[in-house]
């Protein structure tokens, strides 16, 4: 591999360190504006009452286009993300990461 190549990679996967650390950080600041004032028994009712389907992570997703990424596809997921009319991963809306994954596994 080439020192430019290798270049390259180093620069993706800071990229994406820097988009794991920016959706953490969103994640710490919204628990700590809205806290959870309900008791841990209306929580329980809450989780039971509505059977949802399996919710996709961001990092589920993050690790498939790190993968892509690797292999040589950046252009293709940069393309991808735009689709969704983002630049980076932290930018797409949570309703829309089944698709996202589907897209991405795709590539």
């Amino acid at each position: 591999m080439s020192k430019t190549k290798l270049l390259l990679s180093v620069v993706s996967d800071l990229r994406s360190l820097a988009d794991s650390i920016q959706t953490f950080c969103e994640a710490i600041v919204s628990e700590d504006a809205a806290p959870s004032e309900a008791s841990p028994a209306e929580q329980k009712t809450d989780t039971t009452a509505e059977p949802s389907k399996p919710t996709i992570k961001i990092e589920q997703i993050r690790s498939v286009l790190a993968k892509k990424s690797q292999a040589g596809k950046t252009a293709d997921v940069r393309e991808l993300l735009g689709k969704f009319g983002a630049t980076k991963l932290s930018e797409i809306s949570q309703d829309s990461y089944p698709e996202l994954l589907k897209a991405a596994e795709e590539l």
